[in-house]
């Protein structure tokens, strides 16, 4: 890195609109403020000499009506003169779709699992909180609580409508728990934690099972994998996690449909060379995609070498799994009916158990290329192409038809260097 003020900028095309903003990396573990500027621009524009993620070369794009109508590789003298619209020479930066976050707890003071009619209008504010980090799209993930709390949350999220302009948008609910192992329970309360059965998921999900997009269960505690079916009949993504699963019930639960991994390290056994365990049967199975944290609190750089060498971008995403503080300063926030303390982004209970981390999704892909274990552009990939496969949306190489916004990052292969 060439010296502490390496400043990324980021263009976002928004409705005819570019937003220019400053993304400035300091060394870990301090937070990477966000500053933005704004640049106006037209409705109709043509990005010339942009890079893009999973192609090579460079590309042509042009945008009609918040559109991107057509994208051709750059030709010499590729103006055309004819042309009335804006035109922004990206100059071999990379531009690509925002980012989607599948696991992310709050943000800005409120848990998703304490959500009320009262609060419902904080969320207009977290999703536009969001929207300025760079993300298009995000799953609130409800961790494990009271089954009242849980429908309480749920139904203020039925009646909530996130698309807009300048926010991000909600793509389904993430229910972490409460059909988890009690031994890897970690931060989840364990007087909340529940036997994994269908008649359960029924009480759990009520009326509202079209709103949840992903479930993070534990396998081992339905060895007939009965739960998986009747989860992937309703059309929610079944992720593992909080798990003693072996490799063998692992491979059964992906055998019955589960296509995730929740946060893969944490809360699951380790890797071992006799019993490679959940992780180690997802690695293996193409099917699979697994879930990462890169706030370099929950799972050491030299774990996550190794994951990105065995999976790479197609089997691995990123998720931030920040809690409510994401977006405050460090300092001591109620959680649930406890209290967790946050230092330097990390947050833990007050007996040490690590219990998430204030850093947004893009924090993580910049540690990554920081630390020199990927360059930017698979790190893009695993913030933007990544997730939106993993929950069965088209993994866009290019950012043809419609789009949110674009993002533009500095051509650099390593800002280690």
């Amino acid at each position: 890195m060439e010296g502490k003020n390496l400043e990324w900028r980021m263009i976002i095309l928004y409705l005819g609109q570019y937003y220019m903003s400053s993304y400035m990396p300091t060394p870990l573990p301090m937070p990477l403020p966000i500053r933005f500027k704004t640049l106006m621009t037209t409705p109709h524009a043509k990005i010339l000499n942009a890079r893009l993620v999973g192609q090579s070369g460079q590309w042509d794009l042009r945008v009609e009506n918040a559109q991107v109508v057509s994208v051709t590789e750059t030709k010499e003298g590729g103006r055309d003169p004819k042309y009335r619209g804006e035109v922004l020479d990206v100059a071999g930066d990379w531009v690509s779709l925002g980012g989607v976050d599948l696991q992310i707890n709050g943000a800005l003071g409120l848990a998703f699992p304490d959500l009320t009619i009262d609060r419902r209008a904080e969320l207009h504010t977290i999703g536009e909180f969001l929207w300025d980090c760079g993300i298009d799209g995000y799953c609130p993930t409800i961790v494990t609580c009271s089954m009242q709390q849980v429908q309480q949350s749920l139904a203020c999220f039925a009646g909530f409508e996130s698309k807009g302009p300048g926010h991000a948008e909600i793509l389904g609910i993430h229910l972490e728990g409460p059909f988890l192992n009690p031994e890897k329970r970690g931060a989840h309360p364990i007087e909340f934690i529940q036997p994994l059965t269908i008649e359960g998921i029924k009480r759990l999900l009520g009326d509202y099972a079209s709103l949840v997009r992903i479930m993070t269960l534990a396998p081992e505690m339905d060895p007939t994998g009965e739960s998986i079916d009747y989860l992937r009949s309703l059309g929610i993504i079944v992720s593992l996690g909080h798990s003693q699963a072996t490799a063998q019930q692992a491979k059964h639960a992906f055998d019955h449909g589960a296509t995730m991994v929740t946060h893969a390290f944490n809360a699951m056994p380790g890797l071992h060379h006799r019993e490679p365990g959940l992780l180690g049967q997802a690695i293996v199975d193409d099917r699979v995609r697994c879930g990462l944290i890169a706030d370099g609190q929950h799972v050491t750089p030299i774990m996550l070498d190794l994951l990105l060498r065995s999976s790479g971008s197609a089997g691995l995403f990123l998720v931030s799994d920040a809690l409510s503080p994401l977006g405050l300063p460090d300092g001591d926030y109620p959680w649930d009916c406890r209290t967790i303390t946050v230092k330097n982004g990390t947050a833990r209970l007050p007996d040490g158990t690590l219990s998430g981390t204030t850093r947004d999704l893009f924090y993580g892909a910049l540690n990554l290329v920081g630390w020199g274990l990927c360059d930017l552009e698979q790190a893009i990939t695993l913030c933007t192409v990544s997730p939106r496969d993993a929950i069965g949306d088209p993994a866009k190489t290019d950012p043809i038809g419609p789009v949110a916004r674009l993002l533009r990052w500095p051509a650099l292969t390593n800002v280690a260097n």
